[in-house]
């Protein structure tokens, strides 16, 4: 089944010592863009979360956010740089002493500066374990909710498509049974002005031009008009069409061969378009580039 490209899903995990939250969003886009927000300490994690999802998202601008939060466990170790400290109590007290002011470095004064904490975020090996269960079991309950909302959406957009499919398959069948009268009407449309002609240049005592003549311009005329080509080149994209959205090819994502098939459609349809001015025809061709633009907006969405 084909997957939207846009989706949202949630996962949580809790035991006795963490807690994960894991939220991935995703919208269209060419390529496939991961981002991942989580906090400096997880980052060792980050290729193994990139691989889990790449293994089942190919396309779209994705956003994952993921907060850990620990209940007495620390993944971090907080140490006093003693020098540092030494060399701001000092400085704060030449300072008080200088300009004689009453008070004197305090806890708060001194804890304020951050440069004399020495923070240790690298993890031990089970702590980063323990971590790692907890972060995985939350991403892949995302993951799962994820893709369930872009198989449902998938599935509203295979059959959008497939309906707007049978209209064009209608409207091409259309086409063809127009195609055997367009040459037919044009020799009428003309030889009913010739007869005017002719029986003009009668009164004015002219000869008529060489028949012949006329065949070959009735002939030229009726090989710029077919479009025999261009409508075989359509069925087989429609062939095509259907193959790539059988249940077999359904497997892989197919949104890049769509596009590239509904520009192939689109490129046949403005020929057939350009090659006669039927109004007939032009209504038709009208119908099928409507058709045509709609499944192409649908596709934009198709993983």
């Amino acid at each position: 089944m084909i997957k939207s490209m846009t989706g949202y899903g949630r996962g949580e995990f809790i035991n006795s010592n963490w807690k994960c939250t894991a939220e991935i969003k995703a919208v269209n886009h060419r390529y496939c863009d991961i981002s991942i927000r989580m906090p400096s300490s997880m980052n060792p994690f980050e290729d193994s979360i990139r691989k889990k999802l790449s293994k089942c998202i190919h396309r779209g601008k994705i956003d994952v956010y993921i907060r850990v939060d620990s209940f007495g466990q620390t993944a971090a170790k907080i140490e006093l740089n003693a020098g540092v400290a030494t060399s701001y109590y000092s400085a704060l007290r030449k300072l008080a002493n200088d300009f004689q002011l009453p008070d004197t470095p305090t806890l708060a004064m001194m804890s304020s500066n951050p440069d004399i904490f020495m923070v240790d975020k690298s993890l031990t090996d089970d702590v980063r374990n323990a971590i790692w269960a907890v972060v995985e079991t939350a991403i892949e309950d995302a993951i799962s909710q994820f893709n369930n909302m872009r198989q449902k959406e998938g599935q509203a957009l295979f059959e959008d498509i497939l309906q707007k499919r049978d209209r064009i398959i209608q409207l091409l069948e259309e086409v063809n049974e127009r195609l055997p009268d367009l040459a037919k009407d044009y020799e009428k449309r003309v030889r009913d002005r010739l007869d005017e002609v002719f029986s003009q240049l009668q009164e004015a005592n002219l000869s008529p031009p060489d028949e012949s003549r006329i065949l070959t311009e009735l002939a030229l005329y009726a090989e710029r008009i077919c479009v025999d080509e261009e409508v075989t080149r359509l069925k087989s994209h429609l062939d095509q069409f259907d193959i790539i959205m059988s249940k077999d090819n359904l497997k892989e994502p197919v949104g890049r061969k769509l596009d590239f098939l509904v520009q192939e459609l689109n490129r046949e349809v403005n020929t057939i378009g350009s090659k006669n001015g039927d109004v007939t025809m032009s209504k038709l061709v009208i119908e099928m580039k409507s058709e045509i633009e709609k499944i192409r907006e649908q596709v934009q969405n198709v993983e």
